[in-house]
Formats: structure tokens, sequence, C-alpha cells
């Protein structure tokens, strides 16, 4: 690494090169590493470290770094030769702020940070209770004797959430290209307000029709969301960031689980109140919750960091013009790639085709295919099997806030440890995978005899599991690379998901009752088999890392700069990029 000089200004490089793998770097880069970077003697000075990791609670900042420091990162924005191979459309939407001289300190980018994370992570972590109320209350429902108040079959119930489930999963990219058409701050409080009207229309449910009416309509309203606000995030956090940001939003999700409990227990002593079930007035209550909660969202969300000025946000908008600076140049510097498109630009049938077929995002799409279902079958279960154990209505729905307390507490600590070490997603989804595996064998081998508070002990336990949901998101965007292809990867991977919900919820059948047996002997197969799974897909962007490093380094410095400014491949599939895992 070229010497440093420390100035008044900051950080000064007194060479001409400097080499991104002699900075302490603690997330894996993907562009020109560990190539050295050209950078002219006068250019603005650069950070001394490589990009910290820190937590909400480090309100002094990462360890060891001072504050009033540059932290503006080395980026390809920084050598002249490859720079123009790089540079932001002239379409898109924060064109005005790109800077590649914009320099900016560890306290700025901080304050910054936090800043986006109570304008726009808290506000998308609340949207997304909103969408566990409206289709996680079934459960709920089911324990108030809503089944037996319609008489209803299992099979009914069972129908219905496959419906919900296929509408739910066939909907994903369709909406995801809608999201990309009008912006998803356009787009998501449209489809709240239209999946609460459902989600309230339940109250009158009076047939199997009904039921599977309404069921088809929340599944294809509430289809697209999460890879909606997904997309939405990536616009304001680094790679490094996400991960975190999304274990956020998923940790809503079990403060969703948590506050429903409570709510359903109060609602659900409305029965009898105007001669109606307390499962209506569930479904009616809290489809109007997300109602004003969608309605404030077409309020709350700014299209860009760049365009949060509005009559009801205010006419200078949230963020200052240098903030502005800060908040578009650390991004794009971070993955050039966000300035690929505008983010109303919509996809074309070539660019949907080619996103779709871009093989090397396949791995982590098994992934989603699979990784749900040994946790999926219990979960759906659980009310009932509290119910099948002696348990009451009542009793049943405050019974699971133990495991929804300890998910929670797993969910943020998994997630900071994928923070903390580079390149262990694959690990730690078959850690995740053990945790599930160990619980699952003795619950294959339960007796009838076994005391209702051990199994009720160990499927807590089970529940209790570290989910790599929020990881595994971050890591299909990462090693999308293109806004094309993070478009449409996260919906498509979203899709896989949802199959594994249908198959999860098709492992138990009547036949088997009441211990499950053989459902429970296919669940640790199937926990067994995912362990290999995560093994495999880590194995394969290893080995496309060393295939692409070799093309890479056969090149010389001449037929490296050329190929960054003529080649034709595209997102992941360019030679200086590398996979995550």
């Amino acid at each position: 690494m070229s010497d440093i000089i420390e100035t008044k200004e900051g950080t000064q490089l007194s060479e001409k090169t400097i080499s991104k793998s002699d900075f302490e770097v603690d997330n894996d880069q993907t562009y020109d590493d560990p190539e050295k970077l050209n950078i002219p003697k006068d250019w603005p000075p650069l950070a001394a470290h490589g990009p910290k990791k820190y937590y909400f609670w480090n309100f002094k900042g990462p360890a060891g770094v001072d504050l009033d420091s540059i932290a503006t990162q080395p980026s390809v924005f920084d050598d002249p030769g490859k720079a123009q191979a790089y540079q932001p459309i002239p379409e898109y939407e924060n064109i005005h702020r790109f800077d590649p001289l914009a320099r900016w300190t560890w306290r700025e980018e901080m304050n910054v940070v936090r800043k986006i994370d109570l304008r726009i992570m808290l506000w998308v972590a609340i949207m997304y209770m909103s969408l566990q109320l409206d289709r996680g209350n079934i459960s709920q429902a089911v324990a108030d004797n809503m089944l037996t108040d319609l008489g209803f079959s299992t099979d009914v119930f069972n129908n219905g959430n496959t419906i919900y489930r296929v509408l739910f999963l066939t909907t994903e990219v369709p909406s995801q290209l809608v999201s990309k058409k009008l912006g998803p701050d356009k787009w998501i409080p449209i489809q709240m307000v239209c999946w609460s009207a459902a989600a309230m229309a339940q109250y009158a449910m009076n047939s199997s029709g009904s039921f599977y009416a309404t069921r088809a309509l929340l599944g294809a309203f509430e289809g697209g969301f999460t890879a909606d606000a997904c997309l939405y995030l990536s616009y304001f956090y680094t790679t490094l960031e996400l991960p975190v940001r999304l274990a956020y939003f998923y940790a809503a999700l079990t403060l969703a689980q948590i506050s429903a409990a409570f709510m359903g227990f109060g609602i659900l002593h409305m029965r009898g109140v105007h001669g109606n079930e307390g499962w209506r007035w569930l479904f009616l209550i809290e489809g109007a919750i997300t109602a004003f909660i969608g309605l404030w969202s077409a309020l709350l969300m700014p299209p860009a960091p760049t365009k949060t000025a509005s009559w009801f946000r205010g006419k200078k908008g949230w963020f200052t013009p240098r903030e502005e600076i800060i908040m578009v140049n650390r991004v794009l510097r971070d993955d050039p790639s966000k300035g690929d498109m505008h983010n109303r630009e919509a996809l074309n049938w070539s660019q949907i085709g080619k996103s779709l077929m871009d093989y090397d995002i396949w791995p982590i799409y098994l992934i989603g295919l699979v990784w749900w279902v040994p946790v999926g079958t219990i979960d759906t279960y659980m009310t009932l099997t509290l119910r099948s154990l002696g348990f009451t209505t009542f009793q049943s729905i405050l019974m699971v806030l133990p495991e929804q307390c300890m998910s929670l507490f797993t969910l943020l600590i998994i997630s900071y440890v994928s923070q903390r070490w580079d390149n262990i997603r694959a690990y730690l989804g078959m850690f995740s995978q053990l945790w599930l595996l160990v619980c699952l064998i003795p619950i294959r081998a339960f007796s009838a005899d076994v005391s209702k508070w051990s199994k009720y002990g160990v499927l807590t336990v089970l529940l209790s599991y570290p989910m790599c949901q929020p990881i595994q998101i971050a890591w299909t965007s990462r090693n999308s690379n293109s806004v094309r292809t993070r478009t449409l990867s996260s919906a498509v991977y979203n899709m896989f998901c949802q199959l594994s919900v249908i198959i999860s919820a098709n492992i138990y059948r009547a036949d088997d009752k009441p211990l499950y047996r053989r459902g429970n002997q296919v669940l640790v197969g199937i926990a067994a088999m995912n362990i290999v799974v995560y093994a495999l897909a880590k194995l394969y962007y290893v080995l496309r890392n060393k295939q692409k490093a070799a093309k890479w380094n056969a090149l010389t410095p001449a037929q490296q700069n050329e190929y960054r400014h003529t080649t034709k491949d595209e997102g992941s599939k360019r030679l200086d990029f590398k996979f995550g895992f």
C-alpha cells in the first residue's frame, strides 16, 4: 500500500496507487479486488480504514476510528482509467448528487445512517408488521373455533391456505414489475390498502367459497410486498448494512406476532358483541389498522434519497443537500450497479428473460425452496397442536409468546454474526438447519404418553431457531449485481420460499394423526438434506470465483481496462465481480 500522510484535511495518499486488499475491509469486495486503483496524487483524501461495522448502540462509532477523519471508501470512481465504465446513467434519479470528488467523515456518515434508520427503516418495519397482522391472524381465528363456527373441515382450511400461497407466489414477479414501473413508494401503499380491504371482508365469511375468495385476494395483493420493500431499502443502504436492516425488518415480524397475541387475546373476547364471533372482529379490526398504515405510507414513503421533499414531508425534505450527497455516493461507491437504471424504469421482456435465466442465483433459489419446510410444518400447526394437547383457546394464543421472543433474539444474533465475519452465510444456514434437526429427532421419537409440557418445550425450542431469511435475501441482492437482476431475483427467491410453505403445509396428513410419525420422519430427512444444500451452494460460489479469477488474471492490465469499457457481460457475469457465499 502507498504511504499515508496525515494532513489537516484528512488522510492523503502520497503515491499514485492504492490497493484495496491493504485495507481492513470488513465485507467482501466486488469490483477490482485485489488489483490496484491508480488514484491521482492530487485526488481528495480517502479513508484510512476499510468499511467498519458498528451497531445502533455504538453511539461513539466504530472502535479505533477518529470520527472526524475521512470515511469515504476507495472505489473505481477514484481511478480515472476505470471510472467511465461504471458511471451512473444520465437518467439515474440521484444523478445530480453524484460526485466522485465528494468526501465525508465517519461522524457525518453515522448521522446520515441513523437518520435513514429512523426515517426509512422504521416505517418499512411498521409496514411489515401490518402484513403479518393480516396474514397471521388466521391461526388465531382457528384457535377461536372458526372452523367449527363455519362448519369447515381441516381440508377446507388447508385448501384455503394453499390458494393463498399459490396466489401469493404467482404475484411475486408481476408485483415487482409493477413496482419497478411505478416505484415502490407508490405501489406498496396501493398493495396495503387492497389487501386490508380483503382482510376486512373476512368479517362477512359464511361459506367455503367466500373463505377461498378472501384468501385468494389476500395472497394476490400481499404477494411481492417483501421483495418490493427489500428493493426499496437497497436504495438507501450499502451491501454491508443491508443484512442487519433486513434483520430489523424480520424482527418487526416477530414483534407483530407478539403484539398480535395480546391483541388477539383482547379482541377474541368480543365474541357475542352484536351477535358475532370473536374471530370476525379480529379480521375487521386488524384489517382496519393495516388500511390506516397503508394510507399513511402513501404520504411518508419518498421515492428516492434525493426526493424526500413534498407537501407532507416538508418543502425542504428530510435530508440536507450535504446529506443527500453522502447517501448517494456511499451507496454507489459500494455498488456502482445501483446507478444502472432509473428506479421508475420498467423492465423489458429481454431484461426479464436475462434475469430469470441468471443461473448463478439458482443455488440461492434452491435454498429458498427447502429451508423453511422443517420449521414451517411445525409453525403452521402450532396453535392446533396446542389445542390438541389440551390447552384452551386463550392459553394456546399466549403460549406462542416464548418462542416468538426467543426467535427475535436468535434472529438478531445470527444477523449480527453475518455482518461481523465475511462469507459465512452458508455456514449460518447450516447451523440453523442443524438446530432444527436436533429438535426434530426427539419430536419424531415422542410417544403418546409423553407429557404435554415436554412436547411444548421441544416445540418452543425448535421454533426459536435462528432464522436466516434476512441473510439470504441480502445474499440474493448481493449476488445479483445489477438493478435489473436485483429487481426480479428477490421476487423469484420469495416465490421459491412460498413453494416451501406450500410443501410444508402438506407434510402432515390426516392418516398420520395424532403423532405424525411419518411426517416428522420426512422433516428429519429434509433438515439433514438442507445442510448439504447449503454446503453445495457455498462450494458452487467458491468454484465460480476461482473460475472467474483465473480468466481475469490471465488478462494483461491493458486488456482488463479494455474489458471494463467494452464488455457485454452484465451483472454477476462480469469477470471483475466476486460472488459472496
